[in-house]
């Protein structure tokens, strides 16, 4: 992308691409989104591997759970992306891919690949791991969501409670050499809104049935009073 486009020409092309009202409940999330990735976009070491790729469409995805209408999900995630110079078909790909490749093996396998370097890692996998030691690889909580993730699909996660898991991601992103203390805190966070969100969700859907409820006894009373009920 053009290092001249700022982030209101991203949103620009954002909302010419999704011409469509966002629910206030998800408003936030895509602003958010948005912005980090047009910022990302536009790093001199960023590339879209497949912890990235991971990492947006597992917070795209958990975050927009309940979105209504639900058909129009998948425009608003290729807008999102494609306002930041990214494909989003390309992203699921990836994610897919790697996803099916750790599946296929343990978490201390995983965890063993990091501490050697990508070493005996499936070939997508070791692409990431190679960009994670580059001089100018730049951070981003996507990744860090991604690497929990992928971990979560690996033979043995299921056994393990979500503290655990978190804790072996934090061991896992330090042998890569990510920093320990801001993966953890990137990782509580997304925790922390995916449990307030699934509130939110909640509490949207109780309002919608209740409201459906109300609707249905009044509609039953006008039938019953109407001259021809009598």
């Amino acid at each position: 992308m053009s290092p001249f486009l700022t982030v209101a020409d991203s949103k620009r092309a954002f909302h010419a691409a999704f011409p469509h009202v966002i629910s206030p409940l998800y408003r936030r999330l895509v602003d958010e989104l948005l912005v980090e990735l047009h910022l990302l976009s536009h790093q001199r070491g960023f590339q879209a591997d497949p912890l990235f790729a991971t990492g947006v469409v597992q917070v795209f995805e958990t975050g927009t759970r309940g979105y209504r209408p639900a058909e129009q999900k998948d425009q608003l995630f290729q807008s999102l992306c494609a306002a930041c110079g990214l494909e989003a078909s390309a992203l699921k790909a990836q994610r897919d891919e790697a996803l099916r490749s750790v599946g296929h093996h343990s978490l201390e396998e995983v965890k063993q690949w990091m501490e050697q370097q990508g070493e005996g890692a499936p070939e997508l996998l070791r692409t990431a791991l190679t960009n994670a030691r580059r001089s100018d690889f730049h951070y981003s909580r996507l990744m860090a969501v991604g690497l929990l993730t992928l971990l979560e699909e690996a033979r043995g996660a299921d056994a393990m409670d979500a503290q655990t898991l978190r804790t072996f991601a934090h061991d896992t992103a330090e042998a890569m050499g990510l920093l320990r203390e801001r993966v953890d805190k990137d990782l509580a966070l997304y925790a922390s809104n995916l449990e307030k969100l699934a509130q939110a969700v909640e509490l949207m859907e109780e309002t919608v049935a209740a409201d459906r409820r109300r609707k249905e006894r009044r509609l039953t009373g006008e039938a019953a009073e109407s001259p021809e009920a009598g």
